[in-house]
């Protein structure tokens, strides 16, 4: 029987149930065909208040190897931060002896690598300490590596300007191998380094 036939010998009540069931399976399609389109994405943007972690590692910290000797109760090599001063250097080792004589010393210098620090005993009046006396005196030198800009003014020839550049020179580049690279500071010719040759150590 024709499609056309049939369906006019439906009731109402039969057609009725006929269309329920018609709209159910197409909105049940375009309900399935609705979930199975793709989605789009959204990207939320920080506000202005916002604050956004920056990581970062730390600078390595610079390590100073520094030999303290004299009169020092536990002379010896120590390590030592950048920044840390003579005294610093001193307090590591124990501590002066009671026949120390700090001053002598630039308590307050800053720590070079490589360098020694040489703690004097006190002596008679008017005594000379190696390595720590005053630099035109018999057996005194000054030792260009730890010495201060304020000492080094004192040797012959060596101004504020010329003394402020050795130091500068000795921060950039290390400490001094020999007393003859002092010519490879500027300023210091053949002639002022023969004129405190004899008056500086290392």
């Amino acid at each position: 029987m024709p499609f056309r036939e049939r369906l006019d010998t439906l009731s109402r009540g039969e057609i009725a149930g006929l269309i329920v069931v018609l709209v159910a399976v197409l909105g049940g399609a375009g309900l399935w065909y609705a979930r199975s389109l793709p989605k789009p994405v959204t990207i939320a943007e920080a506000g202005p208040g916002t604050a956004q972690q920056v990581s970062s590692s730390p600078s390595p910290a610079i390590t100073l190897i520094v030999d303290v000797a004299g009169a020092v109760h536990d002379p010896g090599v120590y390590e030592f931060a950048e920044g840390d001063r003579v005294i610093d250097a001193i307090e590591k080792a124990g501590g002066p002896m009671p026949k120390a004589d700090l001053s002598l010393l630039n308590l307050a210098a800053p720590l070079t690598d490589g360098t020694q620090i040489l703690v004097p005993k006190a002596g008679p009046p008017g005594a000379v300490v190696p390595g720590v006396g005053a630099p035109g005196s018999a057996g005194g030198l000054l030792n260009i590596n730890s010495a201060s800009a304020t000492e080094l003014e004192t040797l012959p020839g060596i101004g504020e300007v010329l003394a402020a550049t050795i130091v500068e020179y000795r921060d950039q580049n290390g400490p001094f191998a020999s007393v003859d690279d002092l010519l490879d500071v500027s300023g210091i010719g053949p002639a002022t380094l023969e004129e405190i040759r004899d008056q500086v150590t290392i």
